[in-house]
């Protein structure tokens, strides 16, 4: 590939876009795919399916520094190595949620890429899961949250949540919007529904990333490893905002603007597709 200043606006433009998109309910992966439909990035089609999925390696560092605190569950304590037990029974609930994504996406990742990558798709489960957050909002402001933060979600809830983010392997639906869906459907309040989807994002994103990096192999071009690079560190850059900017929204707003968006996305898509 060759990497001039197009391709690195273009990489910069992919990175906010990431970076925005990954952590509101909007679909990242269905963004970036819209982008490259309209202003395609110059390089093979196999570095760009590892790329799309690898520049997520950035959003992960963001989610590790903002909430490092909790997170992280060992400190000091009397000059000896102690550990958070709360932090570590988070971390079993969440590698419980992972199980379903982890066998059905090392199954079904090529097949879902080769057959679900097309802009009408993206369409479709934008629009699909717009309306899923309005209908979901509007029952909720019937009823109350069950579960108002993370330390209370149960094994049984976390599995529950782990199956709905199985419906993110399908571009267009959002990942994050999956699984803030699965939760709030669950009782689970929408601020411990976006922190455990942060947390869930960590070694579900770090595993898909590996796994992308170990078929690609690592025999990069210098063009291919700034590429990389770039688009990382300007997901890691934006996503510091956005995620401060969802957990702000959330205390205050509930998720029915996304849902909106969502719906007028898809059918410009769909628009853009039948004119083109």
């Amino acid at each position: 590939m060759n990497f001039n200043i197009i391709e690195l606006l273009k990489t910069v433009i992919i990175g906010i876009i990431e970076g925005i998109t990954e952590w509101l309910p909007v679909s990242s992966t269905g963004h970036m795919l819209l982008f490259d439909a309209f202003v395609p990035l110059e390089m093979t089609e196999r570095f760009k399916e590892m790329f799309f999925v690898v520049i997520q390696f950035g959003a992960i560092l963001a989610v590790a520094v903002m909430f490092w605190n909790r997170i992280f569950p060992f400190f000091i304590c009397r000059k000896k190595i102690a550990v958070n037990k709360n932090i570590v029974g988070m971390w079993g609930r969440v590698a419980v949620a992972c199980v379903p994504s982890a066998v059905l996406g090392l199954l079904l990742d090529d097949w879902l890429e080769a057959n679900f990558g097309s802009p009408l798709t993206v369409a479709a489960m934008l629009i699909l899961y717009g309306i899923a957050f309005i209908v979901i909002e509007k029952r909720n402001r019937k009823t109350s949250p069950k579960i108002f933060t993370v330390g209370a979600i149960d094994m049984k809830t976390a599995l529950i949540i782990g199956l709905f983010q199985v419906l993110s392997m399908i571009p267009g639906t959002s990942r994050s919007g999956a699984t803030i869906i699965g939760a709030l459907l669950l009782g689970v309040s929408r601020t411990a529904a976006a922190e455990f989807t942060f947390y869930l994002a960590v070694p579900t994103m770090f595993g898909a990333s590996a796994l992308k990096l170990l078929k690609f192999g690592f025999d990069f071009s210098q063009a291919e490893i700034m590429t990389l690079i770039i688009g990382m560190a300007t997901a890691f850059a934006i996503s510091m905002l956005s995620i401060k900017f969802l957990m702000d929204y959330v205390r205050r707003r509930d998720f029915t603007a996304f849902g909106i968006y969502r719906i007028l996305l898809g059918i410009a898509v769909i628009g853009v597709c039948v004119i083109r």
